[in-house]
């Protein structure tokens, strides 16, 4: 299956959009956890579940979700995911009690990493080939923009209307893109997953992770998550005072800038995997400029390594139908990129801001010297083996 042969545009930023409303799962509790702790005063550490648990079940089931959409289909697996997340922001807007809070958290990882892994499988189905790295690299700013857009609107309207209305909120714009998805996607034939026991299970994961094509996303996306979300959250801290705000604020916009601007058409001239390669290598030389960089150059460091870091963001995405023809083998590249990038994130965090606590600012040189290598070699490694 290499594509469509004419894109179908409407059909992909819709399926963005519900990835945007899966993005919103994490920064509907992350960007306003300052006010979701009044309505549990005694939570204590428990409150920081609500937010981390939704990612944990990605790390278990992350595979797992790649394995369900090959099997039952990328269509029905969004579709239900959709609605099964709008249900959940619903009751969550009744402000459970925390245990149940955070069991509704759990479930709401699933639906999650359902949408995130259908997504990739429908886009790829929906584009010419010419366009699959352009429909690709927009799919992979969903996260970044889902919570600028929280920070920018959600926050002041949880402020203002309490946090359950904006899980409501939620609630209501994900029924809505599953209402816009069900008239806009075409109809899979039918298909009958066969019951998944645990042998299948282990050596579908065998077959994933041996594959040079299939792992290949996933094995360089690892490095990227371990890197970006550490640095978005810790660096700003480290600069100057005076440039905290602008340094946080533009991070993201120019990995998401770096990956829609400039990744897509590099994508097509060197190919996805170089690109990543090239981000990489890029993101090596911006951490170096951290060992000698002081004041306003350490900003400008800061938003050389976001550049970087936003060519990987994309071409890693874009890499998945570039090596997988088989509509199967993208679920599952999806489904490992889902489960190594939850790892990434959950590591990535703690481990800088411990090295940034005992050498300080100097230490982000050496937290992202290491992946930022390791991400070149790991794609030259695979590249040896597919030939």
């Amino acid at each position: 299956m290499e594509g469509a042969d004419r894109t179908r545009w409407g059909a992909v930023f819709a399926i963005w959009l519900a990835g945007l409303t899966a993005a919103g799962q994490f920064s509907k509790v992350g960007v306003i956890f300052e006010e979701l702790a009044p309505l549990w005063p005694d939570a204590g550490a428990r409150l920081g579940l609500v937010v981390s648990v939704t990612g944990l079940v990605g790390i278990v089931f992350g595979t797992t979700a790649g394995l369900l959409v090959a099997r039952l289909g990328a269509r029905r697996m969004i579709l239900g995911a959709l609605l099964a997340g709008a249900a959940l922001s619903a009751l969550q807007a009744l402000v459970l009690p925390l245990g149940w809070m955070i069991a509704s958290r759990v479930a709401e990882g699933f639906a999650h990493l359902a949408i995130v892994v259908a997504g990739p499988v429908l886009i790829s189905g929906l584009t010419a080939p010419r366009d699959q790295a352009a429909a690709m690299t927009l799919w992979s700013t969903f996260f970044g923009i889902a919570f600028a857009l929280t920070a920018t609107f959600g926050l002041p309207f949880a402020q203002m209307q309490g946090p359950a209305a904006l899980f409501g909120l939620h609630g209501g714009l994900m029924a809505a893109v599953a209402v816009l998805l069900a008239k806009v996607l075409p109809h899979e034939s039918a298909e009958y997953a066969p019951v998944l026991r645990l042998r299948g299970i282990l050596a579908d994961h065998w077959r994933i992770y041996a594959s040079p094509r299939i792992a290949a996303p996933a094995m360089g996306f690892i490095f990227y998550t371990l890197m970006f979300v550490a640095l978005l959250t810790i660096v700003p801290v480290q600069v100057p005072a005076q440039y905290r705000v602008v340094t946080a604020t533009l991070m993201p916009l120019v990995s998401i800038v770096a990956s829609l601007g400039v990744g897509v058409q590099v994508v097509r001239w060197l190919g996805a995997v170089a690109v990543v390669q090239l981000g990489f290598a890029l993101a090596a030389v911006a951490a170096l400029g951290w060992l000698f960089a002081a004041g306003l150059g350490a900003v400008i460091a800061a938003l050389a390594m976001s550049a970087a870091l936003g060519l990987v963001q994309g071409a890693s995405f874009a890499a998945i139908p570039a090596l997988n023809a088989d509509r199967a083998d993208r679920a599952m590249a999806a489904g490992a990129i889902a489960q190594l990038g939850n790892v990434g994130t959950t590591l990535g965090t703690p481990i800088l801001l411990a090295m940034t606590t005992a050498w300080g600012p100097a230490a982000m040189a050496w937290f992202a010297l290491p992946p930022a290598l390791a991400g070149v070699a790991v794609h030259q490694w695979l590249a040896l083996r597919r030939r």
